[in-house]
């Protein structure tokens, strides 16, 4: 077996388990400081207790975060020294711009949040929280800022074998960073508005503490709404800008196998592999045109039209990512968008009923909506990342380049198995503290709190 696969395994795990906590960070941190703000506004003690549960959820998601994206990192100068080699001149400005910058300044601020409760007036408490919620997507902007170089290389010269900076504007107006970036925040604002509506909504139905959970159920039904409506045009923006960029990655997201003008948009597509042809396909006639052009007539190029391009462009191999793979996870992160719409519209509309509480029967089916965000994100990611194959920086070096050449299948192989069960660990635990502390609630004003566990990490929280 060849280590690359198996290198290549590893980062898709490790990333993934990363990826579980990082959109409801950049989300939550968004709606604990919207919740703290209505506090500093209006005064009322709902709006503390919100900001407080709330929190504590945020910090124990937090804190997962740092300890699975640490690892990441690593990675480079270990499995893809030759990657690290090639292109660490420019990768390595955005991820030393986001540590120093973005990171230490949303922990900075998530300490003297945590701990200035009654020692810092309201306005500079809410202010807190608010550099860490501005601190954890500038975080995801300058790792997009670098991942963007993969997918569109900008701002470099090739000088002795390596890709070297250039222009560092030129990395910051990347066009694709300016796609990429609102859907990635927007699509952890998303994440965040389910999940709380998703934990309001399972005590809505157990009746623990209505008003606590209807505001902020109706909240994140607000915010939820506005940004999954936002992801979808937005995505829209995104796909026309691949279709500009990245041809490849939306002929295989579509199984478009020859050129079209005008080009059809596959409903569904059942595909022979080794013949490389279509078995059953139902397709929307114009729809990809008009996807890609904002107009009936255009052409979409097709997988053996851009094979034989590249074949001529950057020599013979195979310029064909793994179709099913780009195919069906485009179709899950589209189907699971546009279901998070239908619900966070209904959910919205919901709200418009004071006594929306008691239908119980709607409410009780959104605490297992809380997976959909995830499921859309991981689906997302994995189409952005494989639809990309061959390439780890587009149209520069193939991933078949990248991975260090001294590291055996052994090594590969006992970090691949060690990383994925520790991170099994720690996702079983974050799901096991999540689930815990959501379930406990908030005590009604004028009820004796439960009891706090032994050991329990964050007293200061539970106010």
């Amino acid at each position: 077996m060849d280590p690359t696969l198996l290198a290549r395994m590893q980062f898709g795990i490790t990333t993934v388990y990363h990826f579980f906590f990082v959109p409801l960070t950049l989300g939550l941190s968004v709606l604990v400081a919207i919740m703290e703000t209505l506090y500093v506004r209006t005064g009322k003690q709902v709006y503390k207790d919100m900001t407080k549960f709330w929190g504590k959820l945020f910090v124990i998601n937090f804190a997962m975060g740092v300890v699975t994206g640490i690892v990441q990192e690593f990675q480079f100068g270990m499995n893809w020294s030759e990657y690290s080699r090639f292109v660490g001149d420019i990768f390595g400005a955005p991820l030393a711009i986001e540590a120093l910058l973005a990171f230490f300044l949303e922990s900075t601020f998530l300490g003297i949040w945590l701990f200035g409760w009654d020692k810092l007036s309201k306005g500079l408490h809410a202010g807190a929280i608010w550099l860490v919620a501005i601190g954890s997507n500038v975080s995801a902007l300058w790792i997009l800022i670098a991942n963007s170089f993969m997918q569109q290389p900008v701002g470099y010269i090739i000088n002795n074998g390596r890709a070297e900076m250039q222009d560092f504007f030129a990395l910051l107006t990347n066009p694709n960073v300016w796609v990429m970036f609102p859907h990635t925040v927007a699509s952890g604002f998303v994440t965040g508005a389910f999940f709380v509506m998703g934990i309001s909504a399972y005590h809505l139905v157990k009746k623990s503490n209505p008003d606590f959970f209807r505001r902020s159920f109706q909240i994140a039904a607000i915010m939820g709404a506005l940004s999954i409506a936002f992801v979808g045009i937005n995505g829209h923006a995104q796909a026309q800008h691949m279709i500009q960029t990245q041809p490849m990655k939306m002929a295989a997201a579509e199984a478009l196998w020859e050129t079209e003008d005008p080009a059809s948009f596959s409903l569904i597509t059942i595909t022979d592999l080794a013949q490389t042809k279509d078995i059953f396909s139902i397709r929307i006639p114009r729809v990809l045109t008009l996807l890609a052009y904002n107009r009936l007539d255009g052409e979409v190029k097709g997988i053996y039209n851009l094979q034989a391009e590249y074949e001529q462009l950057y020599g013979p191999g195979d310029y064909i990512p793994p179709i099913i793979v780009t195919y069906w996870t485009f179709r899950i992160m589209v189907g699971a968008g546009t279901l998070l719409l239908g619900v966070a519209l209904y959910a919205l509309w919901m709200t418009r009923d004071r006594q929306f509480d008691r239908k119980t029967k709607i409410l009780g089916l959104f605490p297992y909506l809380i997976a959909l965000p995830y499921l859309a994100n991981t689906a997302g990611w994995l189409m952005t990342e494989l639809g990309r194959d061959p390439w780890v920086v587009f149209g520069l070096m193939k991933i078949e380049d990248a991975v260090s050449p001294t590291v055996s299948l052994g090594m590969v192989a006992t970090t691949l198995v060690g990383f994925t069960l520790i991170y099994a660990v720690l996702m079983a635990a974050d799901i096991y503290l999540l689930r815990k502390f959501s379930q406990s609630g908030f005590p009604v004003p004028g009820e004796t709190p439960a009891p706090q566990t032994p050991g329990e990490k964050f007293p200061s929280l539970a106010g």
